[in-house]
């Protein structure tokens, strides 16, 4: 039994892959344009068929297409991204550069355009308290070119930096002006009233006091303090701080005004440290302080 169905199934498949064939091999010896009824049924019958196997066919070979297409992208992007990412950092890198270049460039003209001789140094520590407020900083000149406790003034393209202090090694401290016992005389620049720079020792942020200056004497906020130049210790018109808050009162011979100072401590990098001042005849002698 098992024989005669296993043959039976090999009749059946036999007769439907032959009768098909005999009928197109039939139809052939006709007209083209002339069909036979068998030859129509079996076109009605297989037409389905073969626009579903068709359909299904452009289905796969579509999403083999787009499967090939979207590997292909995600292999671009992948590229494309790590060299957006390379660029990027050669981008920052050249603009660190750029900005190196610039503030060297600056000092390089302040240097030239002051009255005074100085030599550059670089910042190469910061000594913060809890508050990451810059308390110290550490420059690396030679001792030879500045000794210990000679109060030099130190100033940055954006003013006023402090006075060297310390000297160990090649190391030199510097006394910001924020600092408690600094002092630098000052004027204002838009009206000329005198006044007196003193560091407040603020421990959360760099804040000056402005003593001295009179009641009378006209002072508003955003006014610039620069140095007055007196005692040739800072060269003159260098600028110091701006004024934050003024307080005059009905009374009393002096008003109580607030500053900031002009440079940002926190990002100082590149100074310069005045060792000289040069007198009008062109002599020169060694920076005074007060």
């Amino acid at each position: 039994m098992v024989n005669l169905k296993r043959y039976g199934n090999v009749l059946i498949v036999a007769a439907a892959l032959a009768i098909p064939f005999w009928f197109l091999r039939y139809s052939m010896k006709r007209q083209e344009h002339m069909l036979a009824a068998p030859d129509t049924l079996i076109v009605k019958l297989i037409a389905p068929i073969q626009y579903a196997a068709a359909t299904l066919a452009r289905g796969l070979s579509g999403v083999w297409t787009d499967y090939v297409y979207l590997v292909d992208v995600k292999d671009n992007n992948a590229k494309l991204s790590a060299e957006r990412a390379r660029l990027k950092a050669r981008v920052r890198k050249l603009e660190a550069f750029e900005a190196e270049n610039r503030r060297l460039r600056g000092l390089l003209e302040l240097r030239q355009h002051l009255n005074v001789d100085v030599v550059s140094a670089h910042v190469v520590a910061k000594d913060t308290v809890e508050f990451f407020r810059v308390a110290k900083v550490l420059l690396d000149r030679p001792s030879r070119d500045i000794v210990s406790g000679a109060r030099l003034p130190v100033i940055a393209l954006d003013g006023v930096v402090g006075v060297t202090g310390k000297v160990a090694g090649d190391n030199v401290e510097v006394q910001l002006v924020v600092d408690a016992g600094s002092g630098v005389d000052v004027i204002v620049q838009r009206t000329g009233a005198r006044g007196f720079i003193r560091g407040t020792g603020d421990q959360r942020r760099y804040r000056c006091k402005v003593e001295y200056v009179k009641r009378t004497d006209e002072v508003q906020v955003g006014d610039l303090l620069v140095t007055s130049g007196v005692g040739r210790r800072f060269p003159k018109g260098m600028p110091v701080a701006k004024v934050t808050s003024v307080e005059r009162k009905d009374f009393g011979l002096y008003q109580t005004v607030r500053a900031e100072p002009t440079v940002d401590l926190s990002r100082l990098d590149d100074v310069l440290i005045v060792v000289t001042t040069r007198a009008a005849d062109g002599s020169s002698k060694p920076a005074k302080s007060r």
